[in-house]
This record gives structure tokens, sequence and C-alpha cells, in this order.
């Protein structure tokens, strides 16, 4: 069996998901692809519920995209953001190192991943009053309104999802 490299996988799913984006534009879906077992033959098909959750973490990354614009907003960056809004909700204050480890990149990378949101408005950084040395991370007032109006489509589109499933 052929192996592929992580390059070649992000390549391939780009390219699907611009293929699901073309179609969704044009109104069609593509059929579900069959599953196969490793030794080649067709597998029993994945339950609906698997197929529906998967539809909807599509669905919820293409909101994502088209409510936070040319933003970003993926993976460890995504991740950051989601630490920045629990924190804010409980009271609670991150650094940027607090930020960078829990989203799993060092912190060099962390540090321009806060920039980057800084950039956009949607964070903003100050310097921990008990430790100079430490500097703190919160979402701006725009970041916990587009984090906020962004979970209540999404909380709207799981029940319309949930209702069309009953």
């Amino acid at each position: 069996m052929q192996q592929f490299s992580n390059q070649e996988v992000a390549e391939l799913k780009s390219r699907i998901d611009q293929i699901h984006e073309l179609l969704a534009s044009r109104g069609e879906e593509l059929p579900p692809a069959p599953v196969r077992t490793d030794e080649g033959r067709e597998a029993a098909a994945p339950r609906s519920a698997l197929l529906d959750q998967l539809s909807f973490s599509i669905q919820m990354r293409r909101m994502r995209r088209s409510h936070f614009g040319s933003a970003e907003l993926t993976g460890p960056v995504w991740d950051m953001m989601l630490d920045l809004m629990l924190a804010g909700a409980h009271g609670r204050a991150l650094s940027a190192s607090d930020l960078a480890t829990g989203a799993g990149v060092p912190l060099s990378s962390g540090l321009r991943m806060i920039s980057a949101l800084e950039r956009l408005g949607l964070v903003q950084r100050s310097i921990d009053e008990r430790d100079r040395r430490r500097t703190i991370v919160r979402l701006t007032d725009k970041g916990t309104e587009r984090m906020a109006s962004y979970f209540e489509k999404i909380g709207m589109a799981w029940q319309s999802s949930r209702n069309l499933a009953a």
C-alpha cells in the first residue's frame, strides 16, 4: 500500500473540500463514499448518526470560515480562541504561555498566533500586574461578540439538524 506524506494528505483534503464547496454552491451533494475494509472489500455503510455528525462538522467549519471572514481560525489558533472564551466566561485570565501550551504549540509559534489575533482585533495583551514577566491575553469585546454569535449560529444549526432528523 502506498504511503502518503502529510503534505500530500493535506493537499488531497483541501481539494476534496473545494469540490464539496463547489457542489454545495450548486445545491448538490456528493453521495457518501463506500467504506472499504483493509482487504479492499466494501464494508457496511456507516450509521446515519455518524454521517449526520460528519456533515454537521463540515457545516460548522464552513460557518466558521464565513462568520470570521478571511481569518484563518483553525487548528491551534481556534483552540486558543476556545480557551480564551471559556476562561473569560469563568472570569479567569490566561497567559500567552498558557495559550501556547493549551494549543500544543511552542511559545514562539503561540506568540505569532496571538499577534495575528491581536491584529484582527479579537484579542488584547496586557502585562500581568502580579508578575510583570507574564503577558495576559483576553478576548476583546469584538472577539467575545464574534465567538458568542458564532456559537449562537452553531446552536441554531444544530437544533435545526436535530429537528430534521426527528
